[in-house]
């Protein structure tokens, strides 16, 4: 007879992912108390020891450990597939579904986005995680999450892409900046200036792609992988940024106003969709969720983006 329940071993894995108890606390919200009770009743129930208490380091997986953390998100997947084929049988939107979340934007639009989801359908079990663009590709193909909400940058051919919004690319600079005042701005005008560059995997490589290669390249003064940190550099003077997601606050993470400013001429906007691995059968919960994003996008718009809802026949 089992000892253990598929709520334990949830516990397990997430404690796994995140190395720490109090993290996989946060993430799954549930007290630190119960996660670490499942644990120490998993590795009485298994006679094995599946974690290494490091007190200034957390919890890292012992070489058994490793192996039941591989055999339990197996037996969560086969679980999740049970259910989603009983909601094929009975037409239901329910059960577990991952959302991944490309990170320049995850803040300013998926707490909304799933709010408004998990209202409508709150037999879904809705977890979300944030990563760069590679990240979310990787991820889709482990079925470690369903579905992404991401940019087409460098799609690979083994994914496929729904866009939602196109994103036209603007400039974003401190009040005091000397193109601030701008209805807009060229990139030629802005090569003059110092600026400070989103640095993260084929995100970056789309804002220096801005620049053609017929004129100089642009002048970086400061690099960050953090939108908030390059939000905060250009609000301080450090200098202007490229961004195709302008948030609906206008101020930068420690208080200062920003400018958002559009770039004039023949930039090629970005587009925000949805990705999911080519040829997979989702769920009624993934097809619910893609469904929501598409009716969202085309009425009131995604929470949290501006831009400019992309019809069927523009695809």
């Amino acid at each position: 007879m089992l000892r253990y329940t598929l709520r334990q071993l949830e516990y397990f894995v997430a404690v796994g992912e995140t190395g720490s108890i109090a993290r996989a606390s946060e993430k799954i919200n549930v007290s630190s108390p119960s996660i670490s009770a499942a644990i120490t009743q998993l590795e009485r129930e298994f006679g094995l020891a599946l974690f290494v208490r490091q007190h200034a380091q957390g919890l890292s997986l012992t070489q058994a450990g490793r192996q039941m953390f591989e055999q339990a998100r197996t037996v969560l997947r086969e679980a999740g597939a049970m259910m989603d084929v009983a909601g094929e049988i009975t037409g239901s939107v329910r059960g577990p579904m991952v959302v991944g979340c490309l990170l320049t934007f995850a803040q300013v639009l998926l707490p909304a986005l799933r709010r408004g989801f998990e209202t409508a359908y709150p037999e879904v079990r809705l977890s979300q995680q944030e990563l760069d663009q590679t990240g979310l590709f990787s991820a889709l193909r482990r079925a470690e999450i369903d579905v992404a909400l991401a940019y087409d940058l460098d799609l690979p051919a083994d994914l496929q892409f729904l866009p939602l919004l196109k994103l036209p690319p603007f400039a974003l600079m401190d009040e005091g900046h000397p193109l601030a005042a701008r209805d807009a701005v060229t990139v030629d005008e802005l090569r003059a200036y110092p600026m400070v560059l989103l640095d993260l995997p084929l995100s970056a490589d789309y804002f220096l792609s801005v620049f053609d290669s017929t004129g100089p390249r642009p002048v970086i003064a400061e690099r960050t992988r953090d939108m908030a940190v390059m939000r905060s550099l250009v609000a301080n003077g450090f200098g202007y940024s490229i961004a195709n997601v302008r948030p609906l606050n206008r101020l930068s993470p420690d208080g200062k106003p920003l400018r958002f400013v559009p770039i004039a001429g023949p930039v090629r906007p970005m587009r925000m969709g949805l990705l999911t691995a080519r040829g997979a059968e989702g769920s009624n919960a993934v097809r619910a969720f893609m469904d929501h994003c598409r009716s969202l996008a085309r009425t009131t718009g995604l929470p949290g983006i501006e831009g400019i809802a992309i019809t069927d026949a523009a695809r």
